[in-house]
C-alpha cells in the first residue's frame, strides 16, 4: 500500500472510484445487480426510477469498472464487473453494522 500511496494518480484514481459510491441510486443498482443479470427496466422498477435516469448512472458505473454489459439482440444486462464489487459493498454494509 505504501508504494501505491506514491503514486498521485493512484491517489485521484481512489478517490474517483468513492465518488462513484457517493450516490445512493448507484448503489441500489449495485445492490440490485448482486442478484445476477438484469435489464434496464427490471432496475428501474426495482430502484423506482425512470430508464433514463437507470441508464446514465449505469453509464457511471460502467466507466468505473464495476458494472459490465451484454447485448442480447436488442437488450443489454447488466451485471457487476467482478467479485471486488461485491467485497466493497459487502465491507461498507459490515463496517455500518458494527
Amino acid at each position: 500500500m505504501e508504494n501505491f500511496l506514491k503514486n498521485e494518480d493512484n491517489l485521484i484514481d481512489m478517490a474517483e472510484l468513492f465518488k462513484v459510491f457517493g450516490d445512493s441510486t448507484r448503489i441500489k443498482i449495485l445492490c440490485c445487480l448482486f442478484q445476477g443479470e438484469q435489464y434496464v427496466q427490471e432496475l428501474a422498477d426495482q430502484v423506482g426510477t425512470s430508464q433514463s435516469a437507470i441508464s446514465h448512472q449505469l453509464r457511471i458505473l460502467k466507466q468505473a469498472k464495476l458494472v459490465k454489459s451484454r447485448r442480447q439482440g436488442k437488450l443489454v444486462g447488466y451485471s457487476l464487473a467482478d467479485d471486488h464489487v461485491k467485497t466493497i459493498l459487502g465491507m461498507a454494509k459490515d463496517h455500518l453494522e458494527e
